[in-house]
């Protein structure tokens, strides 16, 4: 019983989103009685599309593209900010088409190797807040740069007419945002070498590459999302099974979870008609605010089922994803790996983290109440 109650306390603790949309429901399906309506919530093919992207970056990833791009770029700087912004600028880039998770862990380390090899470790906490921030601000322009946005794409079964001028704006606001943070790093002259990086494995950039663009077809609707899905397995199973371990199976799960409290929800009419009653009008304020407690993509999800207003929702929890350190996923990504380093001051992290989003969510926020 000990032993048990060890791994839950360590669930809880690991994967603690998880743990309470599991909770969320179960509570909320004892107020209904057992209906196959609660399970036909569940989307299968946003679970698909997001199985999919996982294991196709993941299959890129080993490729070392991204790291020979960042080792090629970085090397040329030859100022403090000038490499804090290449750092900043990559994330913001690359999230676009990797998610922002994946940037996050493909980048991140990789300033903290060249920020100490150029001995630029005390300006780490900054650099790494604006890598997050541009992870989440540039991630916001495609479908596929972040769950909620794949989500959301094809739960209101968007038009890029619809998509693109909601994100277009605001993305490029974002970029503005970060390149003004990155004028906070002093301008000092850097000298480093890095060390040798083979080139990326041109195999497995053919081998995934396609993949990826078959990815995005289904996303724009162009493809069976049960063929690629397929396509994609075959994949793995032929050529490396490895990244099958490479997928968060606990996200899909989190989205399971979702989306069944959120099924459950609609069978109760009375909380149905106080939600959406509430929500009416309220959807970009609503996204942002309950973004902050409950990190956006389970709040893309939650609020979804109560609102046929995707665009104002789309903006929310995209602007929401500023804020609070659990406001989205993949800034907890970057807290971890600086708490990992050598001499990590998390305090002073979480203060600059702290400033440096509430700085970019006040005009984000304001910008997102002009576009929708």
């Amino acid at each position: 019983m000990k032993h048990i109650s060890t791994l839950l306390i360590q669930l809880w603790k690991k994967q603690t989103v998880l743990c309470i949309a599991g909770l969320a429901a179960l509570l909320s399906a004892f107020p209904v009685s057992f209906s196959p309506a609660a399970f036909a919530s569940v989307d299968f093919r946003v679970l698909g599309l997001l199985f999919c992207l996982m294991s196709v970056v993941a299959g890129l990833r080993t490729a070392g593209v991204f790291e020979f791009l960042c080792r090629a770029l970085a090397q040329k700087t030859a100022t403090s900010r000038a490499l804090a912004l290449t750092l900043v600028l990559l994330c913001f880039f690359s999230s676009m088409l990797v998610t922002n998770d994946v940037s996050l862990l493909t980048f991140v380390p990789f300033a903290i190797l060249t920020m100490e090899l150029s001995g630029q470790q005390k300006h780490l906490p900054l650099v790494i807040t604006m890598q997050t921030i541009a992870a989440n601000l540039g991630s916001m322009l495609t479908p596929v740069g972040n769950p909620q946005n794949l989500y959301l794409y094809s739960n209101y079964a968007m038009t890029p007419g619809e998509f693109f001028p909601v994100t277009v704006p605001l993305t490029l606001a974002g970029l503005v945002l970060v390149c003004v943070g990155c004028l906070a790093v002093p301008q000092h002259p850097i000298s480093f070498s890095l060390p040798q990086q083979k080139a990326p494995d041109r195999i497995k950039l053919i081998r995934y590459g396609p993949l990826f663009l078959l990815c995005l077809g289904t996303v724009f609707h162009l493809i069976p999302w049960q063929a690629v899905v397929a396509v994609v397995i075959v994949v793995m199973l032929i050529c490396d099974r490895s990244l099958f371990l490479r997928v968060d199976y606990g996200l899909l799960v989190t989205f399971v979870f979702f989306f069944l409290f959120v099924g459950n929800l609609g069978q109760m009419e009375t909380v149905r008609s106080l939600l959406s009653n509430l929500l009416t009008g309220r959807e970009l304020w609503g996204g942002i605010l309950l973004s902050q407690v409950i990190s956006n993509v389970p709040a893309a999800v939650l609020l979804s089922g109560f609102t046929d207003y995707g665009a104002a929702l789309l903006a929310g929890t995209n602007i929401g994803g500023l804020g609070t350190l659990v406001a989205s996923l993949a800034s907890l990504i970057s807290y971890r790996l600086y708490c990992g380093i050598e001499g990590a001051k998390p305090g002073q992290y979480l203060g600059i983290f702290t400033a440096a989003n509430l700085l970019c969510l006040i005009p984000m926020t304001l910008l997102g109440c002009l576009i929708v």
